[in-house]
């Protein structure tokens, strides 16, 4: 069933990305892709011990896009294969390993991670333990932070590089702020959480532990990050560009929209998607702010009592019960790694694409 739902319009997708006009190559495109769901689905349970709709869904997270870039990457420049060689020898070696074992009969557990992992409350059974409230926690917190620090992050730096003064006194408090941004993007994660604490719950009076004030302490751990990124990225446009808008009679405003921000963007999207992704691994914040490291119910709205994958997993992994431990909060993880590794993948296509189109 998933092979129909993921790995099909993946598939479709990426035919006509790769062959936007021959027919043929898409075809050939995606029914290979789809034979490699199906064969996901059936080699997946005996080569690395997962569910087949597990082995569908890593197979469309990962194996697609992967194969996709590559894919693009060759079609542009037949020489570069040798650096891709490094991927595939590893993955090969854990493949031959995991088959390996197979052989010699070394067996490892039930898979933990699958389809009712991702879609279940936590429970006090191990079998029936799952993510999704978590999960549905970080997305309405993830939601926040991209919004609220993207929006403020590449305002300031509009500002700082466009609007502030230079030069005089001015100048000089303009530099002092740019430094004192550096340094706020190396304080420890756990200061930010009790600053959301002081600021958000015991100062303005909002809830303890709710999406909002998550999402707002967060957005303040990375706000420096993405105001650091964006100003490198509004920098590294060239002022004759600028000089060039100016002389044809635009305004300042006009030559930030329409000549500065455009060549500016990939490099603000790589840098606040980053952020973003160690945003969403975050737990320090989340637990001076009182989230809950368990709740049974997915948010419905930013005033809801909120938890969050890490703060699940951080659970879990002090969980008297062993297979706490050692099943439930592993898999955890490594949904948690593959949302964040699918981010770094997503911040890399945008780069990539904004840069071909500046």
């Amino acid at each position: 069933m998933l092979v129909w739902v993921l790995v099909v319009p993946a598939g479709a997708l990426i035919a006509y990305r790769q062959a936007p006009e021959d027919r043929q190559q898409q075809v050939t495109i995606l029914g290979t892709g789809v034979a490699g769901g199906v064969l996901a689905s059936y080699l997946g349970p005996a080569l690395i011990g997962v569910t087949p709709d597990t082995a569908v869904i890593l197979y469309a997270a990962t194996l697609l896009p992967v194969a996709w870039y590559n894919g693009a990457v060759l079609a542009n420049d037949r020489s570069a294969w040798p650096g891709l060689l490094g991927p595939v020898v590893a993955l090969g070696a854990i493949g031959g390993g995991i088959v390996l074992g197979g052989l010699v009969g070394t067996t490892g557990p039930e898979p933990v991670l699958d389809w009712q992992f991702l879609t279940s409350a936590p429970s006090t059974l191990p079998a029936n333990a799952g993510l999704f409230p978590a999960i549905v926690g970080s997305v309405f917190i993830i939601a926040i932070v991209a919004i609220v620090s993207f929006v403020v992050g590449v305002g300031a730096a509009i500002y700082l590089e466009e609007y502030a003064p230079q030069t005089g006194v001015g100048g000089t408090i303009t530099r002092i702020i740019r430094v004192n941004i550096a340094n706020l993007a190396g304080v420890p994660s756990v200061v930010y959480g009790l600053l959301g604490l002081g600021l958000f719950v015991n100062l303005i009076g909002m809830g303890l532990g709710i999406v909002l004030v998550a999402g707002l302490t967060l957005s303040l751990l990375i706000l420096p990050i993405v105001i650091i990124s964006a100003q490198e990225a509004i920098r590294s446009v060239p002022e004759e560009v600028r000089e060039a808008s100016y002389g044809m009679g635009a305004t300042r405003w006009q030559t930030i929209r329409e000549v500065v921000l455009p060549r500016a963007v990939p490099g603000v999207l790589t840098g606040t998607i980053l952020a973003l992704s160690r945003a969403i691994g975050e737990t320090a914040p989340l637990l001076m702010i009182g989230a809950a490291t368990t709740v049974f119910r997915p948010p419905t709205g930013f005033a809801s009592q909120v938890s969050a994958m890490p703060l699940q997993v951080f659970y879990w992994s002090f969980h008297q019960k062993s297979a706490f431990r050692e099943l439930i909060a592993p898999a955890g993880v490594v949904t948690l790694l593959v949302v964040m590794l699918s981010m770094n993948v997503l911040a890399i296509y945008l780069r990539n694409r904004y840069e071909q189109q500046a």
